[in-house]
């Protein structure tokens, strides 16, 4: 604002217009570069909006896409049949690490991509159980000793463990997503084949029943020939007793596997105590003692063997042997192993079939004042004249197993001579005291 006393005059009049075209010059160009400071904030603002979007859509595009691929993994694998090849192979593509199926036991059963062992580790019983109660913890994939590893358990059931190999945690939420989808597409596969073996196991074990109980020879033949068994072949009947283990669905599968490794082709079932093999081929003497020993991880169990069978007919007398072969074992020295029916000896005549009352009979002559003795004074005199014979006559073997000093034992050894009146020196009469102990333990089961 300009002001002043008197009128301007006419060069002031000038001089003051030319001042406001100037102020106002000043102040349209100040005007116009903030317009454009402001201008320009607001476009680098919507540039960065713009490369922001970009960006985002550029993943949103890399997302679908990936997502896109692992869908895609369930038809490739319905293409190429749906089993573990090509599961593992598809999601090994996705990923670019290697690719693992394992059953639920941690063996093996397919593999994609590099570095795999060779041989694959045996499994520990102990750690695999660790392994798949650490991983049932988690609702989905979890990284446990270096693998991003998914349990394949329809209807909760745990059938596999489907896994990448990633030491080096290279795995984000596309490797997670891939192998989600991956078990998905593997768990209907995993349950058709248990299905599958279970109705294979069922008609197996009920012809094993009816064989091991006796069934019609032409029957027979022609349901083996439906299972896929040559029933022609010689056989050989093979039970197997583990004592810490019962006699159930899952100590059978692990005789089965042990039979398939050491090569055995047999029909399975079980009893109440033990598990029965009909087996073509006579076994080799360990090889499946061996093998179910390393896979329980116990090598506390008895398997008794038969002698030949020609023919069906034959299966149930020659299943008595074989009870008789493994009961021979158990109440043996050895006690764990594996033994054949046509290897007793003596024993062989102690098995079913032979006349009850006579061996009754024969036991009572020369253990009976010793087994009436034990009864009314509670003592253990019998047991321990039976064990002095299983140990082969040696005093401190007798006396570790029966768990008391060797003068102990020696005390006793008098005291069965004074009151069964035999002479344990006397080779007659330590041969039948002998085979009366072994009648007593084995056929009476150590009873009166």
């Amino acid at each position: 604002m300009v002001t002043s006393r008197f009128p301007p005059t006419g060069t002031e009049r000038f001089l003051l217009a030319t001042l406001i075209r100037h102020t106002a010059a000043a102040l349209s160009v100040a005007f116009v570069h903030r317009r454009r400071r402001e201008e320009a904030v607001e476009l680098h603002g919507l540039r960065e909006e713009r490369a922001a979007l970009q960006r985002q859509l550029v993943t949103v595009v890399g997302e679908l896409a990936y997502r896109q691929a692992v869908h895609g993994l369930t038809a490739d694998v319905a293409a190429s049949g749906g089993n573990e090849e090509a599961v593992t192979r598809a999601l090994h593509g996705l990923t670019g690490l290697p690719a693992l199926v394992e059953d639920r036991f941690g063996r093996l059963r397919s593999w994609a991509g590099p570095d795999r062992p060779d041989p694959y580790p045996e499994p520990d019983p102990v750690r695999q159980n660790a392994l798949l109660n650490e991983a049932a913890r988690e609702a989905g994939p979890t990284w446990i000793g270096g693998r991003l590893i998914a349990l394949v358990r329809p209807h909760g059931e745990i059938l596999g463990m489907l896994a990448l190999v990633d030491p080096l945690g290279e795995a984000d939420e596309h490797a997670v997503l891939a192998l989600e989808q991956a078990v998905m597409s593997l768990a209907p596969e995993l349950a058709h084949l248990r299905n599958q073996a279970e109705v294979e196991l069922r008609l197996h074990r009920e012809l094993a029943d009816d064989l091991l109980a006796g069934t019609d020879e032409t029957s027979a033949y022609a349901r083996s020939e439906a299972v896929g068994h040559d029933l022609h072949r010689t056989h050989y009947i093979v039970v197997v007793r583990w004592s810490d283990r019962v006699a159930d669905d899952s100590f059978a599968q692990a005789v089965d596997r042990a039979a398939a490794a050491v090569g055995m082709r047999s029909l399975l079932t079980r009893g109440a105590e033990h598990v029965v093999l009909i087996a073509d081929d006579r076994p080799h003497a360990g090889a499946l003692y061996e093998a179910l020993a390393l896979d329980t991880g116990a090598p506390c169990g008895s398997i008794g063997v038969s002698a030949r069978c020609d023919t069906p007919d034959d299966f149930p007398q020659h299943y008595q042997e074989a009870q008789r072969a493994l009961e021979v074992l158990r109440h043996s020295r050895k006690r764990y192993g594996m033994t054949f029916f046509d290897q007793l000896g003596l024993y062989r005549i102690l098995g079913p079939g032979n006349n009850l009352r006579e061996l009754e009979a024969f036991v009572h002559e020369w253990l009976g004042k010793l087994i009436d003795y034990d009864a009314g004074n509670n003592s253990a005199m019998t047991e321990t004249l039976a064990r002095y014979f299983d140990c082969g006559g040696n005093y401190d073997e007798t006396a570790a197993s029966l768990s008391i000093h060797r003068s102990t034992l020696r005390y006793r050894l008098q005291r069965i001579r004074e009151i069964s009146g035999n002479d344990l020196a006397n080779v007659e009469d330590r041969l039948n005291l002998q085979v009366a102990t072994r009648v007593w333990k084995i056929v009476l089961g150590g009873s009166g």
